[in-house]
């Protein structure tokens, strides 16, 4: 019968040989990458990484440990390119100079665009962001919005981007590859839907409520207490506001919110009616200067990968590797290319960090193309 310790004893002997002829392995790429500095040669070889991972895929015998074989040397190599791409940085390798820092971003003055109406919840995020005095005018589109800001009509445009129950506003990630302009900060506004009606009217008057569908979902169970009201779709819940003032009528009113009520001299006839009080939409500020604050914290990319197993891995292994927080990760079709994906990253960090230079020198090595929309604050 095979002795338990006297395996354990042996693996033991092998590891530490493995750890030995790891850093030696290391020491010698360390000499390789100083060579790659001297000459501007780029880190990633993928023709010499194949042909390499195939000579010694041959050298193990049977299936299992060739493919074992393949694996343990792509970690191997993967490895030494973030050691080098460490190196890089510490030798004083430039990297990603089109983003300037700036003390703080310039909101004086400035003219503001964002889709919808006044009272909408981008209007509630320009205002908390810039001040309820700032410049500003409303589009109908997403589209136009960035059109503004792209064509000098506005400096900064406010859109959602995601809702902490419905999820992503996945348009807002397609038009972010689209324009060429910058993520510079972002906004969280609590959606907190009130029921507003006219002066005169009371909640005994109501049978016609106005909202966007996912106003009135989010408030549905409010709603299924009053089977009399007839609850009718309008394209934002601030055009719900603005449709009730103008009919002038007791009988309706709208869910919306309480800065719509204000905006349109509607007054509030219940409060609480949303089901989830956490609710919560996260809208980004657009600019078209690639600048970031001093006191930047959040990073937002997005990567497009070679169509092969393991890419997305070994992408996330740069952000993982150098000990970056991953907040959060969204993939969206590509165009054009059936079953490819962006992939769109949130992570924690300045653009100043060597962690995240190291991160940012690997992932745009070893990706078809990597945008870095942004640095910002986090909220």
């Amino acid at each position: 019968m095979t002795d338990l310790q006297e395996c354990r004893r042996k693996i033991d002997e092998i590891d530490n040989e493995i750890v030995r002829l790891f850093e030696e392995r290391m020491q010698v790429c360390e000499e390789v990458a100083q060579y790659k500095i001297r000459t501007g040669k780029q880190v990633l070889d993928p023709e010499r990484e194949r042909s390499k991972i195939c000579t010694l895929r041959g050298k193990a015998h049977g299936e299992f440990n060739e493919l074992g074989t393949q694996e343990l040397f792509q970690q191997i190599m993967a490895i030494s390119r973030k050691r080098q791409y460490q190196l890089l940085t510490e030798n004083g390798v430039s990297y990603r100079e089109q983003f300037r820092k700036i003390p703080q971003l310039g909101k004086e003055n400035a003219h503001v665009v964002y889709q919808g109406v006044e009272g909408a919840y981008a209007y509630a995020a320009m205002c908390a962001f810039f001040g309820k005095k700032v410049q500003n005018h409303h589009v109908k589109s997403w589209r136009q919005a960035m059109e503004d800001v792209a064509h000098g009509r506005a400096d900064y445009a406010v859109l959602p981007i995601e809702n902490s129950t419905a999820g992503i506003v996945a348009d807002i990630y397609d038009l972010l590859t689209e324009y060429q302009l910058y993520i510079v900060g972002e906004q969280i506004i609590r959606v907190d839907h009130v029921l507003l009606g006219n002066p005169e009217a009371e909640l005994s008057d109501i049978t016609q409520v106005y909202s966007h569908p996912q106003g009135l979902s989010q408030c549905r169970n409010y709603l299924e207490r009053h089977p009399q009201w007839k609850a009718c779709e309008v394209e934002n819940t601030a055009v719900a506001a603005k449709k009730v003032h103008e009919a002038g009528e007791k009988c309706m009113a709208a869910i919306a919110s309480r800065e719509a009520g204000e905006v349109f001299g509607l007054k509030i006839l219940q409060e609480n009616i949303c089901e989830n009080n956490w609710n919560s939409t996260r809208f980004i500020i657009i600019g078209k200067e690639p600048v970031f604050e001093k006191a930047a914290d959040k990073v937002s990319i997005c990567f497009e990968l070679p169509h092969a197993a393991g890419t997305l891995y070994n992408m996330l292994s740069h952000i993982i590797y150098n000990g970056l927080n991953m907040t959060k990760i969204e993939s969206r079709p590509i165009p054009g290319k059936t079953w490819e994906y962006r992939f769109f990253v949130d992570f924690m960090g300045n653009l100043e960090d060597s962690a995240v230079i190291n991160a940012l020198r690997g992932l745009e090595a070893e990706a078809n193309s990597l945008i870095v929309f942004g640095n910002y604050i986090n909220q």
